[in-house]
């Protein structure tokens, strides 16, 4: 089975419903009893990084998330999701993540003045996943596929994790993995046949 972690953020059932159109098992829950249960869990997420956090803090779910992920079965972070994966976020404030993959989340709009580039914020679409090592999750990917984004923050200084990117302006993370540990920018979910494959390749991670 697999584990959607609830916390109140993020559009759990068009995850689910993808997953089940896959024909994997999966629940939408916060019971710490079912992660201990589940073979591999996906870790969503929409909106602040701070709000997402603190979401988990009072919900007493990140010991149970570190735990599984120490356990060596699969975790998946998507969008902010992924974001919390690392070690910090500077949005809105100095805040620190679950530390599961070196690096920290920063300002595509703080990027964009720095380097006077003149792209709208948030990156909102399709865009180009260029593939930087291999992985598991990425075994069905052709070269030239795109994949759908809606973020303002990215991931920095995590070269060591990342698997494949975006250009937009700067290079965005697209993909990172350390271990039993993945994380997506895009969202798979919306990312029609190239992300069915992508959530497909995760559920077939071994454990």
């Amino acid at each position: 089975m697999l584990a959607i972690v609830d916390y109140g953020v993020g559009n759990l059932f068009s995850l689910s419903r993808s997953l089940e159109f896959l024909g994997i098992e999966n629940k939408i829950t916060r019971d710490v009893a079912e992660f201990a249960q589940a073979d591999r869990m996906i870790l969503p997420g929409v909106g602040a990084f701070g709000d997402a956090k603190n979401k988990l803090d009072e919900l007493s779910l990140v010991q149970p998330i570190l735990d599984f992920a120490a356990s060596g079965k699969p975790l998946l972070g998507i969008c902010l999701g992924m974001q919390l994966l690392f070690e910090t976020s500077e949005e809105f404030g100095e805040h620190q993540g679950l530390g599961l993959i070196p690096g920290k989340i920063v300002s595509m709009r703080e990027a964009f003045n720095k380097e006077k580039i003149d792209l709208k914020v948030p990156h909102i679409g399709w865009n180009q996943l260029d593939i930087q090592k291999e992985s598991a999750l990425l075994k069905d990917f052709q070269p030239g596929q795109h994949v759908y984004y809606v973020h303002s923050f990215h991931a920095a200084d995590c070269e060591a994790s990342l698997v494949a990117s975006s250009e937009y302006g700067i290079e965005i993370p697209g993909m990172v993995q350390k271990d039993n540990v993945y994380g997506t920018q895009f969202h798979p979910e919306k990312s029609g046949d190239v992300g069915l494959n992508i959530l497909k390749a995760f559920a077939e991670v071994s454990a």
